[in-house]
């Protein structure tokens, strides 16, 4: 590369990345101020519109619960915000928090009446509407020729069997569409004449396909009418300082990590974090282009994302100092370096974007915010990494730093022999993974739950109060939740301000009789509260049992299809298989954290757990890639240990510093934020330390097992 061009690069890169610093700083400005060009906010973060309705009749559980779950997917396809929460109140009212909105009014207009379903004729004329039909239930049938079908099952009531009977005798091979809302769900034949006021909608290509339509057709047949009841904007869950410090521990992070990788890796340290600096700005602006709601799930991505963008560059700039090693010339060593690297950094990249993308696809709220931050900075960190830094290294080469002492070449390493020590490893992870489960049958058996599940999971009792005073989220922290902690002998609660008024809403575990007269005698006394004005109610949590379903089962997908990549990719099952129980092992041990610290299990506990899943596949697929480099058709179990040893030896620095880099953001973050993002932390912290753990001790053993054991090409 001509010195000319080099420059002109430089020049380029260095206001591109002024741009787009300069814009994800001002876009992060005025989000701190609540400014309209800010990021969207979850409602953790900003606060939102609080909107109770009414349930009209007397709607059974079940009815309430498809309410609940369907509603919640149509406002957040209306409002495009994947951070909603829908939960019951008492025995007949439906809240929901939508986040980032003040105006009431619009968001009504825009949902307009839940749940309206009609069955028409082809010529658009309603035969029956949702009130007609009894009961809808998804089948598994068997098929003429032994197949299993699935189908959804209808019960009319009376009134819509006669209609139905006699609009499909004088129809038959017609199609009659079903509307939810104004949109068709299904467009089923008439295949014969109705006249049993029962029948079934066949074609459904699954059982949740069956499911799903089935849902919405209970939902718009009930009886009941959802009226509003009420609206009122609510203020931020974590305050309104915790976005503040989040950023500012962010960046703290990020200049440490900046001064240990100049610190480490010299010229190719600045490189990166040139490269890290333009990374981050890219990833904020994109966010705020794509409007991604963030949360503090959204953060986790995040940091997830910047930990794999350190990655990159470590594994690159460790490849340049091996070859360096070998004599070679440093530009052919950077492009060599970067070539090298480049498998290990887009399967573990792939790996990680195939779970995103499928956590996008199937999963919902916080799962699906996770998994848009993830996606967006999965695709900016492999372009950062291996074309972006690729071209600086190669401009600041043609600029004059060609000596090797400001690279560095790799020192010769003793080969660790971390095989010998394989029985050790895993009697020490069985252990921990045992100590866990003991643990949640311990507190089990004394009456506890196995978890210490937050409102978000098992629901509890909603107070709220005028407190005659405008207190602060940080005021409220401070006086008031300690008093009702006293009474509720528990730390798990959440406070509101009720905007423009006086009042907070607390929400704490289900409280009894006597527990809620304490705790309104407890107001009284600190806060001069009259007990006559204080409202209290139960609610549902705000993660339905289908939402844990859905999320389950984007996870397990998520977790087969990387498996069959890591199959394709590494033409052998052995390394896939690996991989998963490697990244089961992180999750149990984190599983084991929360167990045993009695930690509260909340929605962030997903945004943790999926982070320590992808952080783990990452890690992984380093240390396999270099395997599969150096496995040669390796005869004897000696020459394949050896090989294994080698390989795990030489990504150890990677795995080492990458670690160590994520390890630092997080532990910022943990020392200067709000409790809330502190018990997120902590987690996860744990989470970064046994996915290095595991990835040096645990996933190459696994494979030399299986290698040397399973399969007809098992090594004898």
């Amino acid at each position: 590369m001509k010195k000319g061009k080099a420059s002109l690069i430089l020049v380029i890169f260095l206001a591109a990345a002024i741009a787009v610093c300069g814009f994800g700083v001002f876009v992060l400005q005025e989000t701190n101020n609540e400014g309209k060009m800010g990021l969207s906010l979850g409602l953790d973060l900003a606060g939102g519109v609080s909107i109770t309705y009414q349930a009209e009749g007397d709607p059974s559980t079940e009815d309430m619960e498809d309410t609940i779950f369907k509603l919640q997917q149509r406002i957040e396809d209306e409002t495009g915000s994947t951070e909603v929460s829908v939960y019951q109140v008492g025995d007949d009212r439906i809240s929901v928090e939508i986040p980032g909105v003040t105006d009431a009014n619009e968001i009504l207009e825009q949902l307009g009446e839940p749940g309206t379903l009609e069955i028409q004729d082809s010529e658009g004329n309603v035969i029956i509407s949702g009130e007609d039909i009894a009961s809808a239930e998804a089948q598994a049938t068997q098929g003429d020729t032994g197949n299993t079908e699935y189908v959804v099952a209808l019960v009319l009531t009376d009134e819509g069997a006669e209609t139905f009977a006699e609009f499909t005798s004088e129809h038959v091979n017609e199609s009659m569409p079903i509307y939810y809302d104004g949109e068709m769900i299904s467009n089923p034949t008439i295949k014969e004449a109705i006249t049993g006021g029962e029948c079934v909608i066949d074609g459904m290509e699954s059982y949740e396909a069956a499911e799903e339509l089935a849902s919405y057709i209970r939902i718009g047949s009930l009886s009941v009418t959802l009226t509003e009841l009420q609206s009122e904007v609510v203020s931020a869950q974590l305050g309104t300082d915790a976005l503040s410090t989040a950023i500012i521990a962010a960046g703290i992070g990020l200049i440490i990590v900046m001064i240990l990788m100049m610190a480490v890796y010299w010229v190719p340290g600045i490189v990166a974090s040139l490269a890290l600096v333009f990374y981050t700005g890219l990833v904020i602006s994109c966010m705020y282009l794509f409007n991604i709601t963030l949360t503090l799930p959204g953060i986790a991505g995040v940091i997830l994302s910047i930990g794999m963008a350190v990655d990159a560059n470590v594994i690159i700039y460790a490849r340049i100092r091996e070859e360096l090693a070998t004599d070679k010339a440093v530009k052919t060593a950077i492009d060599i370096g970067f070539v090298k690297a480049r498998s290990a950094i887009l399967d573990g990249n792939v790996t990680t974007f195939i779970a995103a993308v499928v956590l996008m696809a199937m999963g919902t709220g916080t799962v699906k915010g996770f998994a848009y931050t993830l996606a967006i900075g999965i695709v900016l960190s492999m372009f950062t990494a291996l074309f972006v830094s690729h071209w600086l290294m190669r401009a600041v080469y043609a600029l004059g730093c060609r000596d090797i002492k400001f690279y560095g070449k790799k020192k010769e390493q003793k080969t660790v022999a971390f095989l010998k020590r394989k029985p050790v490893f895993f009697l020490i992870s069985l252990a921990v993974i045992v100590a866990g489960f003991v643990a949640m049958g311990v507190h089990s058996s004394q009456g506890d739950r196995a978890l210490q599940y937050s409102l978000e999971f098992v629901g509890g009792t909603s107070t709220q109060a005028d407190f005659g005073k405008d207190y602060t989220i940080e005021e409220i922290e401070d006086t008031i939740v300690p008093v009702v902690s006293e009474v509720t002998g528990d730390n798990d609660i959440t406070t509101q301000k009720v905007q423009d008024s006086t009042e907070i809403i607390i929400k704490t575990r289900e409280l009894d009789l006597e527990e809620r007269e304490a705790l309104a005698a407890a107001l009284n006394e600190n806060f001069g509260i009259d007990e006559d004005g204080i409202t209290t109610e139960s609610i549902s949590s705000t993660i339905s049992s289908e939402m844990r379903t859905n999320t389950i089962q984007a996870i397990v997908v998520a977790v087969i299809l990387m498996l069959i990549y890591i199959w394709i990719r590494f033409k052998d099952l052995r390394f896939g298989s690996a991989a998963v129980l490697a990244l089961i092992h992180d999750v149990l041990v984190v599983l084991t954290f929360y167990a045993i610290a009695r930690l509260t299990v909340s929605t962030t506990f997903i945004a943790c757990m999926l982070t320590i899943v992808g952080y783990s596949i990452n890690a992984t697929i380093v240390i396999f890639d270099r395997i599969r480099e150096n496995n040669h058709g390796l005869r004897t179990k000696e020459e394949l240990e050896e090989m294994v040893n080698t390989s795990i030896t030489q990504t150890l620095t990677r795995s080492i510093y990458t670690s160590l880099t994520t390890f630092i953001m997080v532990a910022v973050m943990y020392g200067l934020c709000v409790e809330s993002i502190k018990l997120f932390a902590l987690p996860l912290m744990v989470g970064i330390l046994c996915g290095a753990y595991s990835s040096v001790c645990i996933t190459g053993a696994l494979w030399y097992v299986f290698k040397t054991r399973i399969g007809k090409k098992r090594v004898q």
